[in-house]
């Protein structure tokens, strides 16, 4: 049965913590520190190499006891090259040990530890006890980092408590309530949405500077023609007509602005129904005008919806159905597609990072929606009784006075009148409409900046609240102590489904691949972690090979869709890794009777930052996932067959003698 678990790896998240990127300037102990890091986070290739380095000036007891965890951690003592087993044979030599500390009784530990691997069970039973007395975090780092590289009795008594910490670590620290932020980038700050600027050129105030000036004469020179009339009813028709003008047009004016504002937004929020209509409210509204952006079209856009149209359908209002609530916010959410694209989509901002926004959003929308509110602007652009009564009145006063005094004054002096008349409604429609028009665009500006201003302030105050929880987001040595855990737990399932012992299990083995479409992320210069992982346990035992693989849920800790596949080590034809052009490494293992087993263990994705190297988080990504040791048990396996087993004692005799003897 072949297995083939290619996957489709997400775009991840790249925490700008420099915790293990080398600088050439750092001090020895600061190179030190950082090989340590590499080595709490399961990674002892580049721990090894930084620790060598800081040792030519700096030592410590600590020093040395990392130095030996680093030497055997992850490997057994046939992977050690011959330089590596000379560098232990002669630690003695090599450990200048100072004072009493707890550094040092760890290290006093670990060379009895390496001493007694294959010796019998009465020889170890003190070194045990002893191990058992060592403070933390001695103890701790020894169990963890000493599973390979012993063997004998002694492994199933390391084993035995491994695996007791691993159960009482594994949803330690609040695991589950924090391991999730690890996935989530720093939030971006957000953005003030600056409001289009009043559609109000150079020639609309022309015309309106004009018409303004003609209206005044004209209104003016009438005003003149019924006071040398002496009518007074007249005159005081004219000047009423000019109270009506100013309450009937100020208001007018108010009206006009809610009512043209109140079908932006339904054009806006509404649903889209045909190309060149939308539904407003049980009427029809002309489409608006739409402003478009060269990255609406691209990525971000896409990227934009994607992540919208997945917090509204997790932030579905109670008693509501989906679908229901996917037709009543789909105006909401292109609006705000637009937004995010014409704010941050010319930015360097990326969608992951302003996701946080997004969710907050959307639970504002679902809030609104359960309150009642989410169509308050409706109700809130309602033009008032009063207004309308105001504009009317006016309006109507204006017509009936005004026209009045006008028509009256016609027969005292026709020619002056009739052109004064004339000038004065043609000066009157342009002047009304010119001024409407920048009027409204003024008032839209204003209203559309009050509205960013307030959207602005929520957005902060969500800000704030996510920031504050995020402050306790795992550190990548704690991710990696998680997956060390998970990884305990799933080897002693398998030993207990095999019925097994550790000590009866020649070599065992770990790949720990993504799973598909697992969202991930990574300190820079560290490996990726992702939320979901495809385990691969290999038991190598007398009778051959067993694998147990896995879907591991790492943000529960939980198990799933476990598969078990045995085959004899003769089955075994072919083990290697390929590496595609783009730099992603596949893990195959080829049976004999055609069947392959292939897992991506690394996407050639490497998403680098500043600074980073080409194929270093490739590197310390295979490291972390355990491939070297696997490849090192299953080429083995593929070259020797069962005579890779039958020599296992001799090897480990002539590399135990090669340990002790100097020569």
């Amino acid at each position: 049965m072949a297995t083939d678990s290619h996957i489709g790896v997400q775009a991840g998240t790249v925490h700008n913590l420099n915790v293990y990127e080398r600088d050439p300037r750092d001090s020895p102990e600061t190179t030190f520190r950082k090989g340590v890091s590499f080595l709490k986070g399961r990674m002892p290739g580049p721990a090894r190499r930084l620790i060598n380095d800081a040792m030519v000036g700096y030592t410590t007891n600590e020093v040395y006891f990392y130095w030996l965890l680093a030497m055997v951690s992850r490997r057994t003592r046939h992977e050690l090259t011959k330089d590596e087993t000379g560098q232990l044979r002669d630690r003695h030599a090599t450990m200048q040990l100072r004072g009493e500390d707890p550094w040092r009784e760890g290290v006093r530990i670990i060379d009895r530890l390496l001493e007694s691997a294959g010796k019998a069970e009465d020889d170890i039973r003190v070194v045990v006890k002893d191990l058992d007395a060592l403070r933390e975090p001695q103890r701790s780092l020894i169990l963890e980092h000493l599973e390979l590289y012993l063997d004998g009795p002694i492994e199933d008594h390391l084993w035995h408590r491994a695996l007791s910490q691993a159960k009482a670590d594994q949803m330690a620290e609040r695991r589950e309530d924090r391991i999730w932020k690890f996935f989530h980038p720093l939030p971006a700050r957000p953005l003030l949405r600056e409001p289009q600027r009043p559609d109000t050129p150079a020639t609309c105030w022309a015309r309106a500077a004009v018409s303004t000036v003609v209206l005044i004469a004209a209104t003016a020179n009438l005003g003149y023609l019924i006071l040398q009339s002496g009518r007074a009813l007249l005159m005081a028709a004219y000047v009423l007509g000019l109270a009506g003008a100013s309450v009937g047009v100020r208001d007018t004016a108010r009206w006009r602005h809610r009512v043209v504002r109140r079908r932006a937004k339904d054009r806006e929020y509404r649903v889209r129904r045909t190309e060149n209509e939308r539904v407003g409210v049980g009427r029809r509204t002309k489409k608006a005008p739409k402003r478009k952006t060269k990255v609406q079209r691209g990525n971000f856009a896409k990227k934009a919806e994607h992540r919208i149209d997945h917090y509204f359908a997790k932030y579905v209002p109670p008693g509501m159905d989906r679908d229901q609530w996917d037709a009543e916010t789909e105006g909401i959410r292109r609006s705000l597609r637009d937004e995010l694209t014409e704010v941050y989509g010319e930015t360097r901002v990326g969608v992951e990072k302003i996701a946080w926004l997004i969710r907050h959003r959307a639970g504002k929308a679902a809030t609104r929606r359960r309150k009642g509110t989410l169509w308050s602007y409706r109700r809130e652009l309602a033009t008032p009784f009063g207004t309308k009564a105001r504009a009317t009145l006016g309006l109507l006063i204006l017509a009936g006075a005004g026209g009045w005094a006008a028509v009256g004054i016609v027969p005292i002096e026709p020619l002056p009148a009739i052109g004064t008349i004339l000038l004065l409604l043609i000066a009157g429609w342009f002047c009304a409409r010119t001024w409407l028009r920048i009027v409204l665009e003024r008032r839209r500006y204003a209203a559309d900046r009050a509205e960013n201003l307030s959207a602005y302030q929520g957005d902060l105050e969500a800000l704030a609240r996510w920031r504050a929880r995020l402050e306790d987001k795992p550190d990548d040595e704690e991710m990696a102590a998680w997956l060390d855990c998970d990884r305990k737990v799933l080897l002693e399932e398998a030993l207990r489904h095999y019925r097994l012992t550790m000590s009866g299990v020649i070599a065992h083995a770990f790949i720990e691949a993504p799973a598909r479409g697992s969202e991930r992320a990574r300190l820079r210069g560290g490996p990726w972690r992702y939320k979901k992982y495809q385990l691969l346990v290999f038991l190598v035992t007398e009778e051959g090979v067993r694998q147990f693989t896995v879907t591991l849920d790492f943000l529960k800790g939980t198990f799933h869709d476990r598969q078990r596949l045995n085959y004899r080590f003769e089955a075994v034809a072919s083990v290697s890794v390929k590496q595609s052009d783009d730099g992603g490494r596949d893990f195959q293992l080829a049976l004999v009777n055609g069947n392959e087993i292939s897992v991506e263990v690394n996407s050639g994705v490497e998403e680098l930052q500043q600074g980073e190297r080409p194929g270093a988080v490739s590197e310390v990504s295979l490291d972390a996932a355990g491939l070297p040791h696997t490849l090192h048990v299953l080429e083995a396996i593929a070259a020797e067959g069962k005579k890779w087993v039958d020599q296992r004692e001799l090897r480990t005799g002539n590399l135990s003698a090669a340990l002790d003897d100097p020569e």
